[in-house]
């Protein structure tokens, strides 16, 4: 029974790993036309001790922030240009359908190993 509960574990730190994942993407697509806004990304860890996948340290793309031009944005400088937002929002949506699909399979292996568990029960009780 140690293996059912190992899979069950398993498959739910999997699930909380990919909504902490959806959460910073949506976060992302949500803030794509803030000026100055860097994208966050989330990496994964594995705990030693337990071999549970879990979020990471959220780190802030550091790729470079685009140039506008728009001398009418209060934030503009002198030159007309202000910094904008690194978000792109193509690789933020491929992100998110990923971590959709990633927690839609943790979930199914959750359920499978709760069902093989509540047979498992029932073979017992008779």
């Amino acid at each position: 029974m140690d293996g059912l509960t190992a899979s069950l574990a398993v498959s739910a730190a999997g699930m909380e790993a990919q909504a902490s994942r959806l959460r910073h993407v949506s976060e992302n697509i949500a803030n794509a036309d803030t000026p100055g806004y860097r994208r966050k990304v989330v990496s994964f860890d594995q705990a030693m001790e337990t071999g549970l996948v879990r979020p990471g340290p959220v780190r802030l793309d550091q790729s470079e922030l685009p140039q506008i031009y728009d001398p009418g944005n209060p934030l503009a400088d002198e030159t007309g240009h202000y910094r904008g937002s690194n978000v792109d929002l193509i690789i933020e949506i491929a992100d998110a359908r990923e971590a959709q699909r990633s927690y839609d399979a943790n979930l199914r292996l959750f359920d499978q190993a709760r069902q093989m568990t509540q047979s498992l029960f029932e073979i017992l009780r008779r």
